[in-house]
């Protein structure tokens, strides 16, 4: 499922075929990291959940991601067109990297989606076990140290 590009301690990175989420290209290439190769595994599990996220997560997430464009909107830099549903809102954005937000294997599957708007602000979302936990600027809030 993952294309890993680099395997090295401390830092891995692989790209992968998004089942739903876009790229900035309009594409389904997203890329995954992971902290270390003794969790590709947990990577590949991430990629998985990530990609079978129930149409009620996506739907919230993408609720979640409109309330920020409008936000974003009040400083008078980006105005929302009306949609008709709120998945229309992935043609205003798109993703690009899955963070695996796990420390080891028996953690719970865990991780941290990044994007950006066409509004200019970086947007992502948070999961645990298949619930989305966070949507909005501040995701990387939501990643694990491990220190």
């Amino acid at each position: 499922m993952i294309h890993w590009l680099h395997q090295e301690d401390g830092f891995c990175e692989g790209s992968f075929k998004s089942e739903f989420f876009r790229d900035d290209e309009n594409g389904d290439e997203l890329s995954v990291y992971v902290k270390s190769p003794n969790l590709t595994e947990c990577a590949e599990k991430c990629v998985e959940a990530f990609n079978k996220l129930a149409g009620s997560e996506i739907d919230e997430i993408c609720k979640k991601i409109i309330g920020c464009a409008k936000e974003s909107g009040i400083n008078g830099e980006f105005e929302l067109p009306a949609l008709d549903s709120a998945l229309d809102i992935l043609n205003y954005c798109w993703f690009t990297a899955v963070y695996v937000n796990m420390l080891n294997k028996e953690d719970e599957i865990a991780y941290v989606v990044e994007g950006e708007g066409d509004w200019g602000d970086s947007i992502g979302f948070a999961v645990i076990k298949d619930k989305v936990i966070y949507v909005g600027t501040d995701y990387f809030d939501y990643m694990k140290d491990g220190e």
